[in-house]
């Protein structure tokens, strides 16, 4: 055993339990307390394994899940970006790459560089298993919600054009739950949960 390997492994291991403390704006569902980053990658991983029939096109599924696990790490240095918050958008690029560095440098260097490699594979969104994730990232969040009587939208005051914008990019992964997702949706502006700003 390489004791140092180990150690450095450890320190990165401990180092993302702090994902735990990253409060996130969406409820658990049944009207629950605000969930945590690591339990919205748990979620994703999850969703992606058993939804994974449903993506355009055939995934390597392992790499697709570690993708979800990694994806928000870096939010333990630059904190969680509301989907909708327009100022803190501008900035998140900025934090997340200073945050991968500091995070994924705990590692043993190959493993380093592999994790790195996966989170810009993530952010790049080109490929099949990137595409996947990220129609996860975005189903996750809006089934609590949709649990919850669209609870968290209607109290940031989210716009029904917001709301497909975002969701529109599940598409690139999954079209069946994109048009699962889109029928939601007018479900929930027929509700008043979201305001309507499309043209009529």
């Amino acid at each position: 055993m390489d004791r140092q390997r180990l150690e450095k492994q450890i320190d990165f291991i401990l180092e993302a339990d702090k994902e735990k403390n990253i409060l996130r704006q969406t409820h658990l569902s049944g009207h629950g307390r605000r969930e945590n980053d690591a339990e919205h990658a748990w979620h994703m991983a999850l969703m992606a394994w058993l939804l994974k029939e449903y993506s355009n096109q055939e995934i390597d599924i392992a790499r697709t899940m570690a993708m979800c696990l990694i994806h928000d790490i870096v939010e333990i240095d630059a904190g969680d970006t509301y989907a909708y918050d327009e100022e803190g958008l501008k900035t998140q690029k900025e934090r997340e790459e200073k945050a991968k560095q500091r995070i994924f440098s705990l590692l043993p260097d190959d493993q380093r560089d592999e994790m790195t490699a996966l989170f810009d594979e993530f952010e790049a969104f080109e490929t099949p298993e990137s595409c996947f994730a990220h129609a996860m990232d975005n189903f996750q969040p809006f089934l609590l919600n949709d649990s919850n009587g669209g609870g968290d939208w209607r109290e940031h005051a989210v716009t029904v054009s917001k709301v497909l914008g975002r969701q529109s990019q599940s598409a690139k992964g999954s079209a069946q739950i994109a048009g699962f997702v889109f029928e939601k949706l007018e479900e929930h502006v027929r509700e008043g949960n979201l305001i309507e700003d499309r043209d009529k």
